[in-house]
């Protein structure tokens, strides 16, 4: 959640998973395909996919920790949010999962409720175009009829801006947090946010402290389950943050799709 563009592209073929079966070797590559890139406070994040034969196994995103570290500590609050990047996500991607488009924003002072008042980052992975985000303006305020297991789409007061159902933010959408997230005492460091507009999902969000990420260290996000996805939106079941010492950078990856 959140208060001259370079490409590149490139093929690395992965390792061969083989295995043995009546005699015979069966062998299944996988296959990275790195994506387009975007800088982000002087480093380039780049989107990537990874396939089995035909089928999509996993996406995501390389973050540099340069990108993160460069941050810059006071940023001007702007209303609507505007991305620090936005990246296009494959055909391939798109076409296996529904997730088309990126949006980066890094959140300098954070944002209400309390305990998101620290500096972070949100990742919105999203599942319709960067036109209809950017259409998104919160007039509709439908929220979905079932939201996550043990989540939340709070209304929230905000001084000089009214009331945001269901936690809208124009130009993003409304944002479910894990309820016990809501009230808690202690800043956050990572949580996973679930992203809805006109009442139905639309995002997946992994966001996270900077403090959090300059640990270095890999984690993982539960994804809760969703009702309502159209049928040709298919939303990973599970996220993690692989953490590259000799690279020096976040491999995000979301995997597991469900059918």
């Amino acid at each position: 959640m959140s208060f001259s563009s370079r490409h590149h592209s490139g093929v690395r073929a992965g390792g061969a998973v083989c295995a043995l079966m009546v005699g015979l070797v069966s062998c299944s590559k996988r296959e990275v395909v790195q994506g387009e890139c975007r800088p982000m406070n002087g480093a380039d994040v780049c989107v990537w996919s990874e396939s089995s034969g035909n089928r999509v196994v996993a996406f995501g995103a390389t973050v540099p920790v340069s990108s993160l570290e460069n941050a810059p500590a006071e940023a001007p609050m702007v209303w609507p949010p505007v991305p620090a990047a936005v990246i296009p996500l494959s055909e391939a991607v798109s076409g296996a999962t529904g997730f088309k488009v990126v949006t980066l924003y890094w959140e300098a002072h954070g944002h209400p409720p309390a305990p998101f008042m620290v500096p972070h980052f949100d990742f919105h992975f999203n599942t319709i175009s960067a036109a209809e985000i950017d259409a998104i303006d919160c007039a509709d305020s439908t929220k979905p009829a079932q939201p996550p297991a043990a989540y939340e789409l709070p209304d929230i007061a905000i001084p000089q801006l009214g009331t945001l159902i269901g936690l809208c933010v124009p130009k993003m959408g409304m944002h479910a947090l894990p309820a016990a997230e809501l009230t808690a005492t202690t800043p956050f460091q990572k949580t996973m946010v679930m992203g809805y507009y006109r009442g139905r999902p639309i995002f997946v969000e992994p966001m996270v402290s900077r403090a959090t990420l300059l640990e270095r260290r890999s984690f993982d996000l539960d994804i809760p389950a969703l009702a309502g996805l159209p049928a040709n939106v298919h939303y990973p079941t599970h996220f993690r943050a692989d953490y590259d010492s000799t690279a020096q950078s976040y491999r995000f990856v979301f995997s597991g799709m469900a059918s």
